[in-house]
């Protein structure tokens, strides 16, 4: 099993309990000691969730299966290995019958100056937590200066990407913010801003046009600055440089602007398609041309599974469709290895919810439309109900119920990310001693 997000956890669990260790031994190689449940990253990066809750480790879940704490850098299925690097040693070869090739996808970048320097992704918690912190640093940073130009870099926050990940992050990081202004006397939420940078002419492409009309209307209604139609041409410097001509100073620029296979399929004999997914059957068997690839199988982002209940389309890289095609595919593995009838993926894609801010949402869902309260509690209650286990299942419950009587922290927890830097700061250096400077010995005559 390669990779350990939502398909490769949700399959490996559900091999583990239809197979016997005498049927199968299961092998789960991922780099990361835990499956982040990426849903709830704007909560955990707002403080509506303990960032904690929102991974499940895997030695925990995966009692009957064999975690490999590594990096899967090649795969070679004629030969039925994969080179795995382990956290600490040289690099090792792996053989198996079957594979399941499910790493997940990565940040969709471009070529755009600047970038690399000074924005960041929104996938992992890591990068979660650490935007939490930039943004109330910012908001420390403003309310310490007395340089207008220096308050006005600091709070400018740039979110690039109109899809749901980027509406999230910038509907929950805004509604934070403004709530952790009650403590700086100094600034007034007026003095903020959030800017929404989109290349197309709408946000929320999943749900009809209407819904992405109303949300722009939410946000326009909390003073947010929606572009679009506009694409980010360059960030030197931390200077924004807009398609539309303006350009303005932001400390802040997080890039949700899509996700593309993992890097690590070009390391593979597996056949892809032109957007570098592994192509597959509808069994989620992966299949070169006409001809089916035994022992391989792919599903979730990396993988391109055509969608039965939409003829000629792709089934898209969400969540929702992940933690299905993984039960789907665990099954099929187990009728391959016992040697029964496969069974194709067919799933109506049921619609979307979305959360924008606390007891703010906007869903559709097999056609319903609900908007505000009613959307923000059938985000949290369908997404609680998707995250494995009973244990992660209470702590989000426990999570939300504090924060009803609670208030929110608005704590900076920033030298996370640097923890060396204060003992460094103190501690002197000790040359080397061929770097120390020679000693001139006198012998008395």
């Amino acid at each position: 099993m390669v990779g350990a997000g939502h398909v490769g956890l949700y399959a490996a669990l559900r091999l583990g309990k239809k197979l016997s260790p005498r049927q199968a031994e299961v092998i789960v190689v991922d780099p990361q000691p835990h499956m982040t449940y990426q849903p709830f990253l704007p909560e955990a990066a707002a403080g509506s969730i303990s960032p904690r809750h929102t991974v499940v480790p895997l030695r925990r879940e995966l009692r009957r299966c064999r975690v490999v704490a590594g990096e899967v850098s090649k795969i070679e299925h004629a030969r039925r290995t994969a080179t795995v690097h382990p956290i600490i040693g040289p690099p090792i070869e792996i053989e198996y019958d079957q594979i399941v090739v499910a790493p997940g996808s990565v940040s969709r970048t471009l070529p755009i100056p600047g970038l690399r320097e000074h924005a960041i992704g929104f996938k992992t918690i890591g990068e979660a937590i650490f935007l939490r912190n930039h943004v109330l640093e910012q908001l420390d940073v403003a309310a310490a200066t007395a340089d207008p130009q220096v308050r006005r870099c600091a709070l400018t926050f740039v979110f690039v990407g109109g899809g749901y990940a980027g509406i999230e992050a910038l509907a929950e990081m805004e509604d934070m913010a403004r709530h952790a202004l009650r403590y700086y006397p100094e600034l007034r939420p007026e003095d903020m801003h959030w800017v929404l940078v989109e290349a197309t002419n709408r946000i929320l492409p999943e749900v009809d046009p209407d819904m992405g009309a109303y949300t722009v209307q939410q946000l326009l209604k909390r003073n947010l600055d929606i572009r679009l139609d506009t694409r980010l041409e360059s960030c030197v410097d931390g200077v924004v440089r807009l398609s539309d001509g303006d350009s303005f100073a932001a400390d802040t620029i997080v890039w949700t602007a899509g996700v593309k296979p993992h890097p690590v399929l070009a390391q593979t004999d597996l056949p892809r398609d032109n957007r570098g997914r592994i192509t597959c059957l509808p069994t989620l068997q992966v299949v070169d041309g006409d001809r089916v690839v035994e022992g391989a199988w792919s599903a979730g982002d990396c993988a391109a599974v055509p969608d039965l209940t939409r003829p000629g389309a792709y089934c898209p890289p969400s969540a929702q469709h992940a933690v299905r095609q993984a039960r789907r595919l665990a099954d099929n593995i187990r009728a391959s290895i016992l040697g029964r009838e496969l069974k194709p993926y067919r799933h109506a894609y049921a619609g979307s919810v979305a959360s924008l801010g606390l007891h703010k949402g906007v869903a559709q869902v097999y056609g319903i439309k609900l908007k505000g309260w009613p959307a923000w509690f059938m985000h949290r209650t369908y997404h609680m109900s998707r995250i494995p286990s009973v244990n992660r299942k209470i702590r989000v419950i426990v999570d939300w119920t504090l924060a009803l009587i609670l208030r929110r922290e608005v704590i900076s927890l920033g030298q996370l990310h640097q923890p060396r830097e204060p003992f460094t700061e103190v501690t002197p250096t000790v040359l080397d001693r061929s770097e120390r400077p020679s000693e001139k010995v006198a012998d008395g005559r």
